[in-house]
Parts: structure tokens; sequence; C-alpha cells
């Protein structure tokens, strides 16, 4: 009698396992589990078997070739579409003239198939189902039998409620010529939903026999865990001789080593599965583990009741919790914890020290903490998810406290909508009441933290630079970003799941103050500036929203600010928030055109979240970099009492120079935005600005507001009676070049001490490291999160400049 093997299933519910190989490939004690059915079938006298292929069909078929190896003769095919499994066999079997015995290759057993196959023959049955009893039959078919054995009842997969025997379908059948000739050609068609219901309405001859011994369908990763213990009950295990195995290790109950591993001292293996080519350290602790192939697992590492799949890299002193899962060649960084029950799906990785609370499947790395430097960025839907934002707002709202109020703002996008409502809920949940100002720009939700005395609060907005991308930005109770300290605790609470839950009565209030809270920002804005003289200036000025929530605010200001405006893209467009390098040169190009034609004295291009500000003269100038820097300047050195004004460290020295020229004290700070918002306050600076068009008056809030430095440069020129082209004249000729080093996260700090210990010339330490040459200077800088090293030089010309920059990317490379 022939046999046919079903290997053709998706195994989705072993993933992440299941992610690179087909289900049947799965080891279990570093044999495939089809090598188990192979095996079997071999035992009970079948040596012709057909396998049915359908996901990942050339992985089976390289490892067991024709079969020979293993006492059997071998053939394959493979169905053009999924026919279910009956369908599927029927594809196969092109004679219908003698029965056929099916099973599954994802399963485990030693029933005597051959008094199946004798009381099939004796029943003259058309089907014979191997029957089994467990305890829990809800996974699987029910059968109810007579005294005869003949199947009176089936039920595929019931609710406890339709309960009424633990005897199941143990998924191997004999077939008889009439079934198979029942079931249709290239049609789909299940043996428990079409084929049996369907002999059974007709009344023909199905029996069922129980049968005694192991039985395990591989259905779960809970019962591929388990099968293990199962099989290993039934083996004598013998270690192989081309093994390392320290005298030191520690081995208890039922240990498996393959081929080729390595077990350093003081290692403690207690009933696990370790498959070839992997490698121990000193002092790891596996319990009940399975380790597949190839697989390093670093000191002092701690893995409890967990599956480790191939060619994956587990750090030192990582502890993994029961019932975590992870895929093929993932990347675990030393001192890493990931928590229960998470599963890490293949080739991700984990940064050293991060703690994992939930699922890695999109996500390319799991990093140690939620916060970067510009706050919670992450692709939608994949690193920020509805459930990750929900999670990330109790977490927040649990470290503000039940009973605390904060305000809320988010862009006109649905993704950010979708995110922003998530982590609403999340921080309703945790008892803390929402100010939810909707659409609303940045510096007005920073603002009027400090007028509806909230204890904090958060920006959602799509990147107006990555068309995937979500920023979530959070605030404090003075509007600043949140403090380092702030972000490691929700960081604790986060991964700690350590929320606040409380009652319904207890949770937190949504209100809608937009209306109120637009009028307060407005007022606070024309009474820090002098109205009167901007009105009497009579300008002309061209601003272009760039489709932003601006435009909702900003109108209403200027309308009171008595002078010609020429509006551009002054309305909410969901679509055009994110702008290309190419886009947003073609809408300051357009802008400047508009300047020109129109005779304007000014043209002003704001962001989408209306914190920075891009500027065109009355010539239709672009005003860039630090030239658009020092105008600024030059303005606040001759507004400000205090003369104490900031750039940050990456600026011009013609900056140097400007502050001998207006009499003003300089001080350099850090690039981060959040660093140079906490300067203002602990320099107690009049102004801060940076070239990428962020600038912060102090006199009105301490962050970025691109609302209010436009309403100051207005007054600036309308005052002074100047034109922006005759300040920008002042400024001095700059030359300045960057360049990229690529540098790993690790080797970052042995870079920068290196080139502090080999030069003798002065340097700063204030962000990176800054080397000066006479006046000519190079800053080396790490960059926040990416494997690389900003290098920024400045000369008295480009040529030099460029040689500097050069220089130094060639001497950092040789330290590499």
């Amino acid at each position: 009698m022939k046999a046919v093997v079903l290997a053709g299933g998706f195994g989705t519910r072993l993933h992440p396992l299941t992610i690179k190989r087909p289900k049947p490939m799965v080891p279990v004690l570093n044999r495939p589990l089809m090598e188990y059915v192979i095996a079997l079938l071999k035992e009970n006298g079948f040596r012709d078997i057909t396998v049915l292929l359908f996901h990942q069909p050339e992985i089976i078929k390289s490892y067991f070739k024709n079969g020979s190896s293993f006492g059997v003769k071998l053939s394959y095919v493979e169905a053009p579409s999924d026919f279910g499994t009956a369908g599927a066999v029927r594809y196969a079997v092109k004679s219908t003239k003698e029965p056929l015995l099916v099973i599954s290759a994802d399963l485990i057993c030693d029933f005597p198939l051959r008094e199946l196959v004798k009381l099939h023959r004796r029943k003259k049955a058309e089907v014979t189902i191997a029957l089994t009893r467990v305890p829990n039959p809800l996974p699987y078919g029910i059968v109810i039998t007579d005294k005869s054995g003949r199947v009176k009842y089936f039920l595929e997969k019931p609710s406890w409620s339709d309960v009424f025997s633990d005897t199941i379908n143990a998924g191997i059948y004999v077939l008889g010529p009439r079934a198979l000739q029942a079931i249709p050609r290239e049609e789909s068609f299940d043996f428990s939903h079409d084929l049996f219901p369907l002999l059974l309405k007709k009344d023909k001859p199905i029996y069922g026999v129980v049968m005694e011994g192991l039985w395990r369908d591989i259905g779960s990763l809970t019962e591929y865990g388990r099968v293990h213990h199962d099989v290993m009950k039934r083996t004598v295990i013998k270690l192989p001789k081309n093994i390392v195995l320290a005298k030191s290790a520690h081995l208890l109950g039922k240990v498996v080593i393959g081929e080729g591993t390595v077990i350093a001292d003081d290692v403690h293996l207690e009933n696990v599965s370790i498959g070839p080519n992997c490698c121990l350290g000193r002092g790891a602790i596996l319990r009940e583990a399975v380790i597949w192939d190839n697989v390093t697992i670093g000191s002092e590492a701690r893995l409890d009741r967990v599956m480790v799949a191939s060619g994956t890299q587990i750090g030192d002193r990582c502890y993994l919790e029961e019932g975590v899962v992870v895929g093929e060649k993932a990347n675990v960084g030393k001192d890493s914890h990931i928590k229960p029950f998470v599963k890490i799906w293949p080739g991700k990785t984990i940064d050293e020290g991060a703690t994992v609370s939930r699922s890695m499947v999109w996500q390319e790395r799991w990093t140690r903490g939620i916060f970067g430097p510009y706050g919670v960025t992450g692709t939608c839907n994949v690193d920020i998810t509805p459930e990750f934002a929900a999670s990330l707002g109790a977490a927040y709202g649990s470290m503000l406290g039940k009973g605390s109020y904060i305000s809320t703002s988010r862009d006109s996008h649905k993704a950010s909508r979708m995110i922003y409502r998530a982590l609403i809920s999340g921080i309703l949940s945790s008892g803390v009441n929402v100010s939810d100002l909707e659409v609303t720009p940045i510096p007005v939700n920073r603002f009027e933290l400090k007028v509806l005395k909230s204890k904090g609060g958060f920006h959602v907005r799509k990147s107006p630079y990555d068309t995937e991308v979500i920023d979530i930005k959070f605030f404090d109770e003075r509007g600043l970003d949140l403090s380092s300290s702030k972000e490691k605790k929700v960081e604790r609470l986060f991964f700690g799941e350590d929320f606040q839950r409380l009652k319904a009565d207890d949770l937190g209030e949504l209100s809608f103050p937009l209306h109120r809270v637009a009028e307060f920002y407005k007022e606070g804005v024309l009474n820090s500036l002098d109205v009167p003289g901007i009105c009497d200036a009579g300008l002309k000025v061209v601003i272009d929203y760039a489709y932003g929530s601006a435009s909702q605010i900003f109108p209403s200001i200027l309308g009171d600010l008595g002078i010609e405006v020429i509006s551009l893209n002054a309305y909410l467009d969901e679509t055009k928030i994110t702008k290309t390098r190419a886009m947003f040169e073609q809408s300051l190009s357009q802008l400047s055109k508009i300047v020109r034609s129109l005779d304007a004295q000014l043209g002003i291009m704001l962001d989408t979240g209306g914190e920075k500000i891009f500027i065109v003269d009355e010539q239709g100038r672009v005003l860039e970099g630090d030239v658009k820097l020092a105008v600024f300047v030059i303005m606040a050195s001759r507004f400000c009492k205090k003369k104490k004004l900031g750039v940050p460290i990456t600026s011009s020295r013609i900056f140097d120079d400007l502050a001998k020229k207006y009499k003003f004290e300089l001080i350099r700070t850090k690039t981060n935005p959040k660093d140079m918002m906490e300067a203002v306050n602990l320099q107690s600076l009049c102004f801060l600005g940076e070239s990428l068009g962020g600038f912060i008056f102090p006199e009105f809030q301490t962050a970025f507001d691109g609302i209010f430095a436009t309403t100051k440069l207005i007054e600036f020129l309308a005052k002074e009676k100047v034109k922006l082209s005759e300040i920008a004249a002042e400024i001095p000729k700059i030359a300045m070049h960057s360049q990229q080093v690529p540098c790993s996260l690790e080797a970052k700090g042995k870079v920068l001490r290196e080139l502090i210990d080999r030069t003798n010339e002065r340097i700063e330490l204030i962000d990176g490291v800054k080397i000066f040459h006479g006046k000519d200077w190079v800053l080396v800088l790490p960059h926040p999160t990416k494997p690389h090293l900003d290098i920024f030089a400045e000369a008295d010309d480009d040529e030099k400049a460029i040689k500097l920059a050069l220089q130094y990317k060639e001497r950092i490379g040789a330290m590499l």
C-alpha cells in the first residue's frame, strides 16, 4: 500500500519558527518533524511514499531527496493551488484502484499503522480513521463510533458546549478507492469538512479505531515545546563524541546536544534540546529550552522554557523569560530582557540593555528606549501602532498621576489622528484629564500648557520628511520637551507595564477648549509686539502655510497687525504634509517668485507644525542655514536687553565676529532641540536659534515657535525701516563643509577618545569634539541614532574647509 504525506501547510500557528522554513522541517530533538513520520511509515512497511508539497517545497526536497538515505522511496507532488487536504491527495493520486494511507507531516506518533490497515480491510471500509483520546478536544474533530467501530457522528473543532467525547480524529486515514473517487479533481475539498460529512450522509462505511501510544499534533508553540519532553522520555540519549563539554557543566534531567556544539564552564542545562554547532558561554543557564542549530548564547545568559531558532545570537547576561520564541538569525544584544511569551521575528535586532515587552513582528530593531533625540519616532502601523500608542499613553499618564490635566494636539493626517486617539485612550485610562486641542500648531499647544495650567501634553504629527513615519512629541508643564529623567520614567512604566488601572468612575475626562486656547495664544503674541509700530509701516508679506495647522490661527493674528498679507496654501491638506527635498525646493522657488512679482518686503514659509520658518528677502533670495540664523542674531542683538544670545556648536565662527560687532555675549549650545530649549533657561538667554529655522524668544516662550518668530521679524523690519537684504549683506562669507563617516554605535566613544588623546590643539567638548586649528575648526559629532559620525569643518575658504573635513574623515577611518 502506498502512503501520502501531507506536507504543504503554512504553519502559521508556529510563527515565528516557521517564517523561514516549512512546518514539516521544524526540528524535534534535532530531527525534522517529517523525519519522524517517514521513520514511522518505514517501520510499518510503507516504502513507496508520495509527499504533497505547497509552501517552501524546495527546503523539504533538498533535505529528504529521493528518500534512499531514510530507507524509503520518496516522490513529490506540488499542487498548483490550495486544493485542501482531500483535494491535494486527489490531485496527487492518478490511480484509485488501491487503498491509500494518508498522514500529516506535522505529527509525532508511534501508532501501529499496520493494525489500522488490517482493520480497514477486515471491515471493508471506505475510510478508516485513526482515533486517539486527549484531555482537551476543542482544537480537534470529535468522533463518535458504535460498538463495531463504525463512525456515527463527526464534529470538527467544537466549543465546550458541543463536547460529547474526548475521542478525536488523529489525522491518519486509510482511504479506499471509492472514497478517493468521491473527491472532486482540482477543487478545494477537505477531509473533515467535506469528504467525511458527504460519506456519512450517504451512509458509506467509515470506521474509526482508538490507537494506543504517543500522539502529538504540533498545532501550536505550546505543543511544540511539550513534544520534546514526550520524545525525550521515549528516547535513549547519547551525547555525540565531537562536542566540547566542560567538566564543570551541570546536566540535569534529559539533555540533547547536537554535533559540534561547545559548552563552556559552569553552564547549567536542565531538560533541554540543543542543536548542532551551537556555543554556550560560561555560566549560562538553560531550563526546558529548545535551541536550534548554530545558535550562540552568551555568558551568564538565562533562558527559561524558551525556543530559539537557527543562527541567532544572544548576548551576555540576557534574560529570556518563559514562552519567549526567537526566530532565525535574530540578534539579541547583551543585558537585554525579553518578557514572557514575546515573539521575535527572524532577523530582528534588539539593542543592548533593551527590555522587550511585546512581540517584534515588523520592526527592524527594538531599541533600549522609546524616546529618541526628537521624541518618539517610528513607522506608522509598524513601530508605532495603536496598541503601542495606548500603552505609551497609559505609561505617560501613570507618570503624571491621577487627576492631572494635559493639553494635546495633532496635525490633520488620518494616521496622526489614529495614533492620537489611541494615545488619548491610554491616558484617560490612567485617570488623567485631557484638553483636546485637535488640529493645532505645536507652538500653540506648548504656549497653552501654561495658560491651562497643564502638567504636560503631546503633539502627534506625520513626519515632514518621511511619508511613513509618525512623530510624537511629549511636553512637560513648561511646554518644553520632556527631560531625560522623565522620559526614562515613562519607559520604565511602559516596559514594566506598570500602569494605573482605575475604575470606571475614576477615568480621566476629555474636553475641547480649542477656541478659547486660540484666543489666549493670539492675545499673548500681540501683547509681546509693538502693534502700532507694525501697523504704521504698511508692509507687504507673503506667507506660505504649507497646508499646515498654522493656517487656522495665524491669519487672525496677522489681521490685527495691519499689514498686507498674501497667503499661499492656507488650508489643511493631509496629502501634502510630507515633502520630498524636490517638493520643498519647488515651494521655496515659488515663494521667491511671488515675493519678487508682488514687490513684497518678506516671504515666509512655515513648516507644517508651525515650529520653524524659511525666509525669502525682498529680492527673492532664499536665506539659508547660518545666514538666516545670523539675520535673527543681528535682530535680537538690537532688541535684547540682556545681550546674551545662543547658537549651537555647529554654527559658523562668524557669530563670534557678530558678537564683537554688536556687543553681545555668545553662548554655544548642544545641537539637540531639547538641549537647546533647556539651555535657554540654564543660561538665561534672551534669544536662541539654529540654522534649520528654529528660533526661541524666551520673553514669549522657551521653545521653537515659527509663528512668533515671523511676527518678531516683521516687527524688526517695521521699526528699523530696513530691508532684509541689507541685513543679510552685513553677514561675512561662510566657508563650511560637512562629511559623514560610517561608525558602529560601539566604536563612537573610542573614536572621540582617541581624537582627544592624539591632538595638541585647543578643543571644546560642548557636543562632540571640536578641534581648533587657529581660527579654523573641525567638529566630530556622533549621530544620535544612526551608525555614523558627522564631521563639520570651517576655514577661510571652501577649498580649505573641504580639505580639513576630508583630512579628519581619513584620520577617523584609520582608527576604525
